[in-house]
């Protein structure tokens, strides 16, 4: 089940989160409940809990829900219900020693549970209490719900509490959710007494989302009883066609930097390609070797010394790299193969045996031509290389796609709740209109292959003609010849970067125009500009570029910056795995 969002039946979504500022027991007769509503819809209903404790005393809201699974659907024979390292992701102390690469660790752990791959419906559960208090948790709880795509039910504790409080807390909890780039479905009041309730519904008039009260469950004693008793309150409060109309509600899910990473390595898992990485002596190349080969998103092929390869990898403790398979450059029976082929394409240009034999002493060479003979399917360099060696013998032997005629390189940039993509930042210095029209048709080809629904936006110091000037003309040239070439690309400009950027601003300067404060492909007008917006709001907001990806050669050969971390080496690994499926 759990590999992307889908809906199941009458079901917009296939799994929900249940996001609680208390994370008590009032949360916890909620989420027996709605098993008990899925699993008489006839759904195998998993448990996931992105941050709960390692250590269990039995009672944790993880093991009551688990037991509620067990009990309602009639497994509670079966041991690995029972299996707590299955159903949570992490320890909360450990997430926040670092957040960033623990909402990844959350991401994969949620698609990897053996528990889920079994369900047909995810019921997440936020943070519980903690003796430890975290400024963030809240807003964590929130980012959460939009890294694992779930739509959201709110679960706000009423006891001892006000109808106005509970109603702000309500609408707090909803802007917290949205704002992170969630949707919410409806709200429980649980456990709520009746004498605030009609004070609640009251403060909550213009709340255009369902609100359930559900009255107190009187946990206690065995657990059994317990999930009776919350399955009993529950069904007294609730409403069970408004709950099942809630979440069949249609919810966009938003791409957030874990969810598109995760979604890297799945893609290219799906069909296993292999990639050559001629700087195999590159210790950021073998440690991004080895959590790629780790993940199954493709088999590599590493150029380079293979004794010292496999002793870099035991003292690195790199464990999956020896699966990759290493080739050194003076294999005969390889450049027997090699030589002619290459002798044959630069034939016009003089050259000859010696010096392809030459060139073929060049690891980028070699591995171009790795992918030109397709012993590999895409190769990823520039780790210790510059762009230029990288892309020369890429334009010279893989050379470009049919009817383009020119390569450029497109950005992924990671935002906290979406993901842009920016071009040209790494090859054409001043393309022409046509030019920058086939840039912009490539790069929105790349964000759909990602999952991404371009809406591309020509960038210019002027908005649909509140400036003059050659420059604009220019832009204005270039979408008109996009509009003509690839009518059904949603495009907007020329525009400038704060009305192509956001809904307000787009409003103002664009009042009508669909796209304009939308925009999610942003090409620049040349590379000057590319490179500087691009790395202005990587720096400026914390974004994580991912990338280049170089577009319009007839196979995928890609680029790094020199400056690359491990991580952004093997996310450029899956994107030419994916590219090399035929998706870019």
């Amino acid at each position: 089940m759990m590999k992307q969002p889908q809906a199941h039946s009458e079901l917009a979504s296939d799994r929900v989160f249940l996001y609680s500022p208390q994370g008590n027991d009032g949360r916890d007769t909620v989420a027996v409940g709605l098993v008990d509503v899925l699993a008489r819809r006839g759904k195998r209903v998993g448990v996931f809990q992105p941050l709960a404790p390692a250590g269990s005393n039995g009672r944790s809201s993880l093991d009551l829900l688990l037991r509620a699974c067990a009990d309602i659907s009639g497994t509670a024979g079966d041991d690995s219900t029972f299996d707590r390292k299955s159903h949570r992701a992490l320890d909360p102390n450990r997430f926040y020693l670092d957040d960033s690469l623990s909402r990844r660790e959350i991401v994969s752990a949620f698609y990897e549970s053996d528990s889920l791959k079994n369900a047909d419906y995810a019921v997440i559960l936020g943070a519980d209490e903690s003796p430890v208090v975290h400024p963030s948790a809240l807003r964590v709880d929130a980012l959460l719900t939009a890294d694992l795509q779930s739509p959201v039910l709110l679960v706000v504790d009423g006891r001892g509490r006000s109808a106005h409080d509970i109603a702000e807390t309500v609408k707090a909890c909803e802007r917290t959710v949205s704002e992170a780039g969630s949707t919410v479905l409806g709200a429980f009041v649980s456990p709520c007494v009746s004498d605030v309730q009609e004070g609640t519904r009251i403060e909550l008039i213009d709340f255009a989302l369902p609100i359930w009260f559900v009255p107190p469950a009187g946990f206690g004693g065995s657990s059994e009883r317990a999930i009776e008793s919350g399955v009993e309150a529950f069904r007294r409060g609730v409403d069970e066609r408004q709950l099942l109309a809630a979440l069949a509600r249609p919810v966009d899910t938003p791409v957030t930097p874990a969810s598109f990473q995760y979604s890297l390595m799945e893609s290219a898992r799906r069909e296993k390609k292999t990639i050559v990485l001629p700087e195999g002596n590159a210790e950021r190349v073998l440690a991004a070797a080895d959590y790629v080969l780790g993940h199954g998103a493709a088999d590599i092929v590493l150029l380079g010394d293979e004794a010292r390869i496999r002793r870099h990898a035991q003292d690195a403790d790199l464990p999956s790299l020896s699966q990759a398979r290493v080739l050194p450059l003076d294999d005969p029976a390889m450049l027997a193969r090699m030589v002619p082929e290459l002798v044959s394409l630069r034939a016009s240009k003089g050259l000859d045996e010696a010096g392809a034999r030459k060139l073929l002493e060049d690891p980028l060479y070699y591995g171009t031509m790795l992918v030109r003979l397709g012993l590999a399917d895409g190769m990823v360099s520039g780790a210790v290389h510059s762009t230029a060696d990288t892309v020369r013998p890429a334009l010279q032997i893989v050379r470009t796609r049919s009817g383009e005629g020119i390569v450029s390189g497109a950005m992924f940039m990671c935002m906290e709740r979406h993901v842009d993509v920016y071009a040209d930042v790494a090859l054409l210095p001043d393309p022409t209109a046509e030019q920058l029209a086939i840039i912009a048709a490539q790069t929105a080809r790349t964000a759909s292959a990602l999952g991404i629904d371009p809406v591309v936006g020509f960038l210019s110091y002027s908005t649909l003609g509140s400036g003059a000037g050659p420059d604009v003309d220019f832009v204005r040239e270039a979408v008109a010849i996009t509009r003509r070439k690839y009518p059904e690309l949603k495009i907007v400009g020329p525009i400038q970067f704060d009305a192509a950027w956001s809904p307000v601003v787009g409003r103002l300067k664009a009042p009508g125009n669909p796209h304009a404060g939308h925009v999610n492909v942003f090409i620049a007008p040349d590379l000057d500009a590319g490179n500087i917006v691009y790395k202005a709001v990587e720096r400026t907001s914390g974004a994580t570029a991912v990338g280049p990806v170089l577009q319009g050669l007839r196979r995928p050969v890609n680029d790094l910056s020199r400056g690359s971390t491990v991580r952004d080496i093997a996310n450029t690994i899956a994107l030419t795995a994916i590219a090399a499926q035929g998706a870019l």
